[in-house]
């Protein structure tokens, strides 16, 4: 959980002091689009044009920001046009490490040790958090943007000509409704889980406990009347929060004392999880060791032991009862 300072590491844990004992996550700093045309995006100076073999990420199975990004990325057949490196999952002193082991895959591009190198690479002088994931530029050599969010927009729709074109997780029509959900989802259930997890007063806990199970119990009621989340079609609201979900009951449930309720005991939600994970393309996206490995390890002022739970039994390939509702589009 360290940080660079002027482009020198420190392994400087979040201060929560000053917020009386609230996690407050940092604004990503790079944020950058690539385009179609390379044109640079509203409010945006520097342009980025969509190109195969030209970009780059580099994610955390662990993580859900950047599970999002490898979610639309399997779905929008652009394997082949933009690569992929996999950090390993215990991230230590020196933050995100590169071994080509466990499921990790190094640092394919440059054979760095750790990811903080690679934010100096484009930046000497950075200050700032090491975060995946990081949508890099390998002609340029640089970051492009390291904010999920917007990630998976510009894989949503910048690199059509090269992957499956008639698949939008955006559409015009439904935004509005998107970007109402997900300004539901992303503070109490997102961020809501670390911000119960990280918290360091009761207060502060108790208030993240809260407003998550609020919106569980808002999402649960919301699935009860139609499959996805707007509507009949998968979009990126039901992305954003899938990986919260995939990841709850195996971790945020014991490890961020989130367990007034598992995702198991909502009906409509677990089996909305189960839907989603059996989308073709999905479950391979999903590494539950590499999740359970990262929080239970990392974290040792949460967990000083990092012993790794070996339950619960989990299986996301059961059947689900989805079907009830129209199928999507």
């Amino acid at each position: 959980m360290g940080l660079l300072v002027d482009g020198k590491w420190q392994d400087s844990r979040y201060d929560t002091k000053a917020s009386n004992g609230e996690f407050v996550r940092a604004q990503s700093q790079w944020r950058d689009w690539v385009t179609v045309d390379g044109t640079p995006a509203e409010g945006r100076t520097r342009g980025f044009k969509a190109e195969p073999g030209r970009y780059h990420l580099y994610v955390s199975l662990a993580c859900p920001w950047a599970h999002r990004t490898l979610i639309f990325r399997a779905l929008k057949k652009l394997e082949d046009v933009i690569s992929v490196s996999v950090v390993h999952h215990f991230m230590g002193a020196n933050g995100w490490p590169f071994l080509a082991e466990d499921g990790a895959t190094g640092d394919t591009l440059y054979g760095l040790d750790f990811l903080h190198q690679i934010y100096t690479k484009a930046d000497p002088a950075y200050s700032g958090r090491v975060t995946v994931p990081v949508l890099w530029d390998r002609r340029e050599r640089t970051i492009v943007c390291n904010e999920s969010s917007e990630i998976i927009r510009m894989l949503n729709s910048a690199f059509d000509k090269w992957g499956d074109a008639g698949l939008d997780f955006y559409p015009k029509a439904l935004r509005g409704e998107i970007d109402a959900v997900n300004a539901l989802v992303y503070p109490s259930v997102n961020n809501g889980v670390y911000r119960a997890g990280f918290a360091t007063t009761q207060a502060a806990y108790e208030k993240a406990f809260g407003e998550l199970f609020s919106a569980l119990d808002q999402l649960e009621d919301r699935l009860s009347r139609q499959r996805y989340l707007v509507g009949d079609r998968i979009t990126e609201a039901d992305w954003r929060l899938f990986t919260t979900l995939v990841r709850f009951d195996p971790v945020y449930v014991g490890h961020f004392k989130c367990n007034l309720r598992r995702i198991a005991d909502y009906p409509n939600l677990s089996n909305y999880l189960r839907d989603l994970y059996q989308v073709p393309g999905v479950a391979g996206t999903v590494s539950l060791h590499h999740i359970k490995a990262h929080y239970y390890g990392s974290h040792e002022t949460i967990n000083p032991t990092r012993i790794v739970p070996v339950g619960p039994e989990l299986d996301y390939a059961a059947p689900h009862d989805r079907a009830r509702f129209r199928k999507a589009a």
